[in-house]
């Protein structure tokens, strides 16, 4: 009779591997070790969480003079204020910024795909669209759906200062109006980011692919797929942007006309290629 092997476990080589390897030694250990190896543990498992991020920043490319006073001035509004005071459709906080490395990974992609024409679906105070026209030919344009008309002017008070704002045309509205609107005078993308109402990302996929507003061939980058985690724990723990999100993911792994890959940037980054 023959014995059954099993394979070793594959050892950990990424931060997110060896940050879960950390948390399961912990709760091995918690009746097992000393406190002083607990601590160290814990301290260890930190060190990996805390020091990921920061690592990023270090090492990717610098953002631009335009970038960086983009998302000084974000921060440093008082979005809170602003919403109480009803002065915008829905509440707006500076983490909705895209950031230093996501906006640099968007660029790269930009650069990658060659685009020429690009969509963003929720354009906040315009980083990321300031972030992709940057890499942009001379003759490409970047059309930036913006619902509120505060954050919309916000943004556009920033590419006047850049060389490369006048590539981004601005259309102030409800999503799903403006995809409709360049749907009937048959605009189509090369290349499209979304970053909007998570509720409404079911129906920008489909509206993008229904309508032809994304090429065969190109590309969609959609944020916040993992939103927080919600869309992989336990499912009583979900907010309902959670649940949409999720729903959202389960919709496009479903779907044989794209292919796609989940990455875990930032609050998760879906890359999706509309098949030929």
């Amino acid at each position: 009779m023959s014995q059954v092997v099993e394979k070793p476990s594959a050892r950990p080589v990424t931060p997110l591997g060896i940050l879960a390897k950390q948390l399961e030694t912990i709760l091995q250990t918690f009746n097992q070790q000393t406190s002083d190896e607990l601590l160290a543990n814990l301290n260890q498992a930190w060190l990996l969480a805390a020091g990921l991020d920061p690592y990023l920043e270090e090492c990717t490319t610098g953002e631009s003079p335009a970038l960086a006073v983009l998302a000084q001035k974000t921060a440093q509004e008082a979005w809170t204020q602003r919403f109480q005071q009803g002065a915008t459709v829905r509440e707006l906080e500076q983490e909705m910024l895209s950031g230093h490395v996501e906006g640099q990974t968007l660029k790269m992609f930009i650069h990658m795909t060659k685009a020429r024409k690009v969509l963003e679906v929720g354009m906040f105070t315009g980083y990321s669209a300031l972030a992709m026209a940057e890499a942009l030919p001379p003759d490409g344009e970047l059309v930036a759906c913006e619902v509120d008309p505060y954050t919309a002017e916000f943004a556009q008070a920033a590419f006047r200062e850049s060389p490369h704002g006048a590539k981004i045309r601005v259309e102030v509205g409800a999503a799903l109006e403006t995809l409709e609107k360049l749907a009937a005078a048959r605009e189509s993308f090369d290349f499209v980011f979304i970053d909007a109402d998570k509720r409404e990302y079911v129906k920008y996929f489909q509206n993008l692919l229904d309508k032809d507003l994304l090429i065969p061939g190109g590309f969609l980058c959609v944020d916040n797929t993992l939103l927080q985690g919600q869309v992989y724990l336990p499912t009583e723990n979900r907010t309902p942007n959670g649940e949409a999100i999720a729903q959202f993911n389960r919709v496009v792994a479903a779907d044989a006309r794209v292919e796609q890959v989940l990455l875990p940037l930032r609050d998760g980054l879906t890359i999706i290629r509309r098949l030929p």
